[in-house]
């Protein structure tokens, strides 16, 4: 007959069995924690790809699987953020620009585009709010109330989900200038984008100054300036030393179609198809991206412009 355990033995293993549950808990927690870190903070293998239709089809997955794992870990900074700028990216890479080359062939469709492209700015401009909570209790009530106090409380840790929350907020009131609860939210949007410009103008080679393009690209009854989005681009270019395509495609896709200047149009768009893309590979996908875009845009400048082209001249001087 065995001899019974000793108290002190029994004492143990009855406190590892109530341990247990909590030890499975808290390995689940460090695992998800583990491939949400990796997830987010390794090599983005997106932006240096050449073959958009791939990141295309890539992507939803992707960013399924950081919402699955968010679900996990609701608080984790890196998910947050990479969600708020990988549902932006997507939305206007792949959504956005193909609903804007379809508004006069295809309306119907487009409008699907760009109602879709707006759910995902705001779905990204959540995680936004919610990663610049953590920190900033509050802030998103604050920023309705008070916009430029509330901005002022972000510190530069916070700069990354400053701009992608704005970029992302700025978007979708871009394509939904018709509903006047986003238009509400200008104020904030201009807020943060002036913060951020405080915190670091040249963040991401003037990234925040080629995002107030596309605000002050508004009308003036919203805000807009022709005067300071022009600004904002000669400064995004400089802060960039000139290697970003992006400044171009942006400046011409608002300012020069909203003035019907056709001859600017073709200038800029012309100036983005100079760039190599393998020139930056970090930034060698989005120039693929918006060099496609550029050409797709010249091919239908005439749906964007009232006037009509001028014809090619035919005329050739013989030299007697």
């Amino acid at each position: 007959m065995s001899r019974p355990l000793p108290r002190r033995l029994l004492a143990l293993l009855a406190l590892l069995c109530l341990a247990l549950p909590l030890t499975s808990c808290s390995v689940k927690r460090w695992a998800v924690r583990s491939v949400a870190n990796t997830l987010t903070g390794g090599v983005d293998v997106y932006g240096t790809d050449d073959d958009p239709e791939l990141v295309r089809d890539a992507l939803p997955f992707g960013l399924k699987t950081m919402e699955s794992l968010l679900a996990l870990a609701p608080d984790h900074e890196g998910l947050l953020l990479t969600l708020c700028k990988g549902f932006t990216q997507y939305s206007y890479a792949f959504v956005q620009s193909e609903g804007d080359l379809l508004a006069s062939s295809n309306y119907a469709r487009a409008s699907r585009m760009h109602e879709r492209a707006l759910k995902l700015y705001l779905r990204a401009r959540g995680y936004g709010l919610r990663g610049l909570e953590r920190r900033n209790p509050g802030i998103s009530t604050a920023l309705q109330l008070d916009p430029v106090k509330a901005a002022a409380r972000i510190q530069p840790r916070d700069l990354p989900m400053l701009y992608w929350t704005a970029a992302s907020w700025g978007s979708a009131i871009s394509l939904g200038k018709d509903q006047p609860a986003l238009l509400a939210d200008l104020p904030a949007i201009r807020a943060l984008m002036e913060r951020g410009l405080a915190l670091d103008e040249g963040y991401e080679g003037g990234a925040i100054h080629e995002a107030l393009i596309l605000l002050d690209a508004l009308p003036e009854a919203m805000g807009g300036s022709e005067a300071r989005a022009r600004a904002h681009f000669e400064r995004a270019v400089a802060l960039s030393h000139d290697t970003k395509a992006s400044p171009y495609v942006t400046l011409a896709t608002t300012v020069s179609v909203l003035k019907q200047d056709r001859k600017e149009f073709e200038t800029l768009l012309n100036r983005a198809l100079e760039f190599d893309p393998d020139r930056d590979p970090a930034q060698r996908l989005v120039t693929i991206v918006l060099q496609r875009k550029a050409r797709a845009l010249l091919e239908h400048e005439d749906e964007f412009f009232f006037d009509e082209a001028a014809p090619p001249d035919t005329t050739q001087t013989q030299e007697k």
